[in-house]
């Protein structure tokens, strides 16, 4: 409980650290650079331990981790077209244990703005969410199978408006629909409770959606990035799927970097409580475009 708090108090001193920096006075706009931007990066960590006759004991340890990023951005004067993905996949091996997953998602996502030559442009956006492997629940004794390959996946189309100010930060508010795709294990993600003799494999949920990201480079290395989604469905306005997305990046050298990462998720679908996730990993970053 003491590492949950500490982690969350973490995040508030570097919010309040961008606030800061946020409230900067404002730089002289420099000339637009029309055309495509793009950039792909993929990274890997590994950590590994191993015991022979050690008298303080210990298990031997394997872990490793693949992250692929991609960004592919095109601005024009009239409107910006933005693409984004992510692959993340990683394994743990304890002892003579069998190797656990340690992260595993594909996230996809599309935003088109057309400009106003305002602060708040309408946008028109796709966002696409599922996992590579199969996914468990672990006992002391047993393992038991909860999710797979877009089952479920997770689609959200929406439309509304925009918001950019600054460099830091991008918001935006808009009419969403958000589906849940699910087969094996609908029961789980995408039943209804209200038709139990029946079993969907297709939720959809009109609501709300709004997304902010920031990002502030807090040293010449040093980078702090936030995500925070939010979607509310219609029928239950004030029960809040809630997905916050906190990267520290410090790169130490070309190639390496440490990354500091935690997430909150809610969504009282799945599950009534929060649920958390933190990491801490250092590794070889290149960047291909």
């Amino acid at each position: 409980m003491a590492f949950k708090l500490s982690s969350l108090v973490l995040l508030f001193i570097l919010f309040q650290l961008t606030a800061g920096l946020c409230q900067e006075k404002p730089e002289k706009p420099e000339k637009p650079v029309y055309g495509w931007q793009n950039e792909v990066i993929g990274g890997f960590n590994l950590t590994q331990a191993s015991f022979d006759n050690w008298s303080q004991g210990g298990d031997n340890t394997l872990a490793w981790q693949l992250n692929l990023s991609a960004k592919f951005n095109k601005d024009m004067e009239k409107y910006n077209w933005s693409n984004n993905g992510k692959v993340a996949f990683g394994k743990t091996k304890l002892g003579k244990q069998e190797s656990r997953k340690s992260i595993d998602e594909i996230r996809l996502e599309t935003v088109y703005s057309y400009k106003l030559n305002l602060y708040v442009n309408p946008y028109i956006s796709a966002y696409g969410e599922t996992q590579l492997a199969k996914g468990y629940t672990y006992t002391d004794t047993s393992k038991v199978l909860i999710s797979n390959f877009f089952d479920p996946g997770y689609l959200i189309e929406s439309v509304g408006l925009s918001y950019s100010h600054s460099k830091y930060v991008k918001t935006r508010l808009g009419a969403a629909i958000k589906e849940t795709f699910a087969n094996e294990f609908a029961p789980l993600y995408s039943d209804d409770s209200d038709t139990p003799d029946k079993i969907e494999k297709v939720k959809v949920e009109p609501g709300a959606e709004s997304v902010t990201d920031l990002t502030v480079n807090l040293a010449k290395d040093i980078q702090f990035t936030s995500r925070l989604e939010l979607f509310s469905n219609i029928k239950a306005f004030i029960e809040t799927d809630v997905r916050w997305d906190n990267v520290l990046t410090a790169k130490v050298t070309q190639y390496v970097d440490v990354n500091f990462n935690i997430k909150l998720f809610y969504d009282r679908d799945i599950s009534y409580k929060r649920q958390l996730k933190q990491a801490l990993s250092l590794g070889l970053s290149y960047t291909f475009l």
